[in-house]
């Protein structure tokens, strides 16, 4: 698989390009800004882009999908659960950074628990992961022992929870469940700053440890 991270926009995002070295097609997840640096990314590996999928619909992990879909006619996938969020990206945005994007992205299909989402050698099993919004996801590609966690699960913390539709309990029970349920040698790919592995996250992040100074959280 072809694997490329490029940090976009005010905040940092990290956005993936996964691509498959047999088709050529590729999945953008979290296009989070800056849209002319991933189409450049597609076509330096030579890669037709095949799907637009998001963790969640914050917008920063979202801003460049409307952009890549003008570009490229690509559908666009989220979980329902962040609907809500998706049709208030452009109020959100200005708030945040006095920024206009225009219209949210167009939205072609959602995405479930347990779904899968094959490009070509590619297969990404969709696991629920609330708790930072209400349809927060994450991607988990067992064949490279590596999970997309986008703002669920950092290195050494965890997305924050003071957001609307954010909630402490529910973020630290889907962590437990949905990716350190996973071996300890998978890599947790975040929505936000470095790489780490499951294994790191469970013996050292303060948020999962047991016991952990947050348990008052539980």
């Amino acid at each position: 698989m072809i694997l490329e991270t490029i940090v976009v926009g005010a905040l940092q995002a990290n956005c993936y390009v996964c691509g498959c070295a047999r088709t050529r097609q590729a999945v953008v997840i979290d296009p989070g800004d800056n849209a002319p640096a991933i189409i450049e990314m597609l076509g330096r590996h030579n890669l037709s882009l095949a799907r637009i999928v998001a963790t969640h619909a914050h917008f920063d992990h979202i801003l460049a999908a409307r952009p890549l879909q003008d570009a490229t006619g690509t559908p666009f996938y989220l979980h329902r659960g962040d609907r809500p969020i998706l049709a208030s990206m452009r109020q959100t945005t200005q708030a945040w950074i006095g920024f206009d994007p225009g219209n949210p992205p167009q939205l072609n299909g959602d995405l479930a628990a347990g779904q899968v989402i094959e490009i070509g050698d590619l297969a990404l099993e969709v696991r629920l992961t609330p708790g930072h919004s209400p349809g927060s996801v994450t991607f988990v590609d067992h064949a490279g022992r590596r999970a997309f966690t986008g703002d669920a699960l950092f290195a050494g913390s965890i997305g924050r929870t003071d957001l609307p539709g954010g909630e402490m309990k529910t973020l630290l029970g889907a962590i437990r469940a949905q990716i350190l349920s996973l071996p300890d040698d998978y890599a947790v790919l975040p929505g936000h700053g470095p790489a780490s592995t499951v294994g790191e996250e469970r013996r050292t992040n303060p948020f999962l440890m047991n016991p952990s100074p947050f348990d008052f959280w539980r």
